[in-house]
């Protein structure tokens, strides 16, 4: 039960850090460190204390076996996650292109 705390403590870090931070690179770690959580709170829930891999056994078929679709729905939005971040880079990099700042509070003064 602690290691779902852990994840939702983990969670709340990345909130504070979009929340507080004003540079945009910033914003895009704890965005990431919001995501990463869920994957780990995602990737528990399909856990069981002493589950086994999900390879049914016609000899042994009284065994708890591990969930294997949170798994692998975790690693597709891993992809996922990973090409909304490169392409959040690449708008921060055309924004401190245009702007030469990474600053929200100086890119939003210099609207026009």
């Amino acid at each position: 039960m602690i290691v779902y705390w852990l994840c939702f403590i983990l969670f709340l870090v990345g909130l504070y850090g979009v929340i507080t931070r004003r540079n945009l690179i910033k914003i895009a770690i704890s965005l990431s460190i919001m995501e990463f959580s869920t994957f780990l709170f995602f990737a528990l829930v399909g856990y069981f204390e002493g589950g086994v891999a999900p390879i049914v056994d016609p000899a042994d078929p009284v065994k708890l076996y591990v969930d294997p679709l949170p798994q692998a729905l975790v690693l597709t939005a891993i992809v996922i996650g990973l090409a909304t971040t490169a392409l959040l880079m690449a708008v921060i990099i055309r924004i401190y292109r245009k702007y030469g700042s990474l600053d929200i509070r100086e890119i939003k003064n210099l609207r026009g």
